[in-house]
């Protein structure tokens, strides 16, 4: 078998989230994460968007190991999805940091799976996954136990960079590992996949520590309750949220399932430090005087079922917001999720309390490094390759101009796209031939390629509703023999338009008539016939769309 790294990029390329990356060395696999992306507006009805398993699925026996860089939904979120397309007894060792383990473990216990493989590395410890040695670096990221993953093989060292920034002030005292980037650096990395997040930003971002004050000054000028809204993942923000609310004697109280997961597992870890008596339940909110509270709670990407968006609804069980709340987005839009959630803030001015967003105060500090901290991991690890992952195409190409300037030859950088192998042997780098790469849709309880048409079919029933025709025909010559059923939903502005049911009956009789007329009987062409002349009728009338669904009976 040729001396030949594959490098396969099956999700966060082109793309924000389902962040996966399958490294081959002499036959055998190693998995670096395995993310998961939410759905786009237009991708109705769908609850999660993941990679495509099909390459693994028919390598399943070849995978030594699975490595997760961090805790994070679209680094481990489809992790469940994967272990049930190519067996949760089959991968050796599922390796992550202590807090990822925990994480994950939970996770897989809600979907009835054993984390029997799930293995807690640390940073020092070195382990063998087939013909790979496994190193973690630690990095600094807006979750803990945020690591970098060098895959060593006799080609030489992959490293996979994960989420990080070069943070000299984290919120644990932790920051990323820069003499240990530079020593492999220094004994030389073949490749380096590497975070595009924030490449578009200049200089340096800003110290997750930086918040905690700022926070406190925004709650200091408030004088009802605080509600901030963060990821529930993002275990350093927390703190400083507990820590501003202490500094000014209020209580908290957690709201949303997975936040009060995520801060017990953290407490656990001693992640979180939580002052005795300081939390109170979510049943005892209205307890509390209002400037006495502060309200930790999940929601802060609009989603829909999420605590904050049913608090803007008011349809949380335990939260009423009202006049004399502020609510803090400590947190900014992942990209796609805009519009919910400025539907989300709007709905909460609507209820008459405040909203404070990154763009009011310095309250948020992005977990991804900005354009000098992407050059600053070029330069220590001084890669041979460089591969850009986790990234729009714009910033994937953003971040081979940054390898550009720090003196990296272009031909020495790949942007790649999902699906498509870079191949390096002793004779150089170069793209293979494209593996499947597509996206599985979680619907619900369903899990598949869900085709286009029923996409394209949400979407019109989304816009212009449905109209539904029953005609009831004789057997003998096609004709019609009673008044056809018209029933419609969602239909917009069919008010305005009198006597359109009346007329569409009228249609539909025509319809049936020309058919009889034209000796026509097969049920599935007369129902043909039908769609398509109520729907040149209905375009004409109201100048829109709706789904036509024809049903025609015979007697």
């Amino acid at each position: 078998m040729s001396e030949s790294l594959r490098v396969l990029p099956l999700g966060g390329l082109g793309e924000i989230g389902k962040n996966m990356t399958v490294v081959e060395y002499e036959g055998r696999i190693v998995v670096v994460d395995a993310g998961l992306m939410f759905p786009t507006p237009d991708q109705l009805g769908i609850d999660l968007v993941l990679p495509d398993f099909a390459y693994l699925r028919e390598r399943a026996s070849d995978i030594e190991a699975i490595v997760l860089t961090h805790g994070h939904e679209d680094h481990v979120g489809a992790l469940p999805y994967l272990l049930r397309e190519i067996g949760d007894d089959t991968v050796p060792a599922i390796y992550g940091g202590p807090l990822t383990v925990e994480m994950v473990r939970s996770k897989l216990d809600e979907h009835k799976l054993s984390g029997s493989a799930l293995e807690p590395l640390r940073p020092g410890q070195d382990v063998d996954a087939g013909p790979f040695s496994l190193e973690f670096v630690k990095m600094a990221h807006s979750i803990p136990d945020a690591f970098a993953a060098a895959l060593t093989c006799e080609l030489g060292t992959t490293v996979l960079t994960g989420d990080y920034k070069f943070d000299q002030t984290p919120v644990d005292g932790v920051p990323a590992d820069v003499a240990r980037l530079a020593e492999l650096g220094r004994d030389g990395v073949l490749l380096l996949c590497g975070d595009s997040t924030n490449v578009d930003r200049p200089g340096w971002s800003l110290s997750e520590s930086s918040v905690g004050p700022h926070l406190e000054q925004v709650f200091a000028r408030c004088r009802g309750r605080i509600i901030v809204t963060s990821f529930a993942s993002n275990i350093h923000r927390v703190q400083q949220v507990v820590d501003a609310a202490e500094a000014l004697g209020r209580k908290v109280a957690l709201v949303g399932r997975s936040m009060r997961k995520y801060v017990n597992i953290g407490r656990r870890l001693g992640h979180i430090e939580v002052p005795e008596g300081m939390l109170v339940g979510v049943r005892e909110i209205e307890d509390f005087p209002d400037h006495k509270l502060v309200v930790i709670s999940t929601g802060s990407q609009g989603e829909p079922l999420s605590a904050l968006r049913r608090m803007a609804h008011s349809d949380h069980p335990n939260v009423d917001l009202r006049a004399g709340d502020t609510v803090i987005f400590s947190a900014t839009p992942i990209p796609g999720n805009e519009r919910a959630v400025n539907e989300t803030v709007d709905r909460i001015y609507q209820l008459g309390a405040d909203v404070i967003t990154a763009r009011d105060a310095p309250i948020h500090a992005s977990g991804h490094g900005y354009a000098e901290e992407v050059k600053l991991m070029l330069n220590l690890l001084e890669p041979q390759y460089v591969m850009p992952v986790h990234g729009d195409y714009r910033r994937l190409q953003l971040h081979g101009q940054l390898a550009d300037a720090v003196g990296i030859e272009p031909e020495r950088v790949f942007r790649g796209v999902n699906g498509r192998p870079l191949e390096i042997d002793r004779r150089g780098a170069r793209f293979g031939r494209d593996e499947p790469s597509g996206v599985i849709f979680v619907d619900g309880v369903d899990v598949g390629s869900l085709e286009d048409v029923a996409l394209r079919d949400r979407r019109m029933l989304s816009a212009d509703g449905i109209f539904i025709v029953v005609a009831t025909i004789s057997g003998d010559d096609g004709r019609s023999v009673s008044p056809p059923e018209v029933i419609f939903r969602g239909v917009p502005f069919l008010d305005s338009v009198d006597g359109l049911v009346d007329e569409v009956r009228e249609a539909v009789d025509g319809s049936l008539a020309n058919s009889a007329k034209e000796q026509i009987r097969e049920i599935s062409l007369l129902q043909d016939h039908l769609h398509d002349d109520v729907a040149r009728f209905v375009y004409d009338r109201l100048k829109r769309r709706p789904m036509i669904l024809p049903v025609v009976v015979e007697v």
